[in-house]
């Protein structure tokens, strides 16, 4: 799965979200980027999420 921080918006690849933020090491809330379909960004875009197609 993918989760993107809701403070810094930096994006890792994790089974769950981590306690702390790994960029800005904040306890931050983490949405769940997880895309779905190729060409929305996801996993394979190097961290570009297109927030207009993830899923939430």
């Amino acid at each position: 799965m993918m989760w993107k921080c809701s403070n810094c918006g930096y994006t890792l690849d994790s089974e769950s979200p981590p306690d702390k933020c790994p960029s800005c090491k904040e306890s931050c809330a983490f949405v769940d980027a997880t895309c779905y379909t190729p060409d929305c960004g996801g996993p394979d875009s190097e961290g570009n999420i297109n927030p207009d197609t993830y899923r939430k």
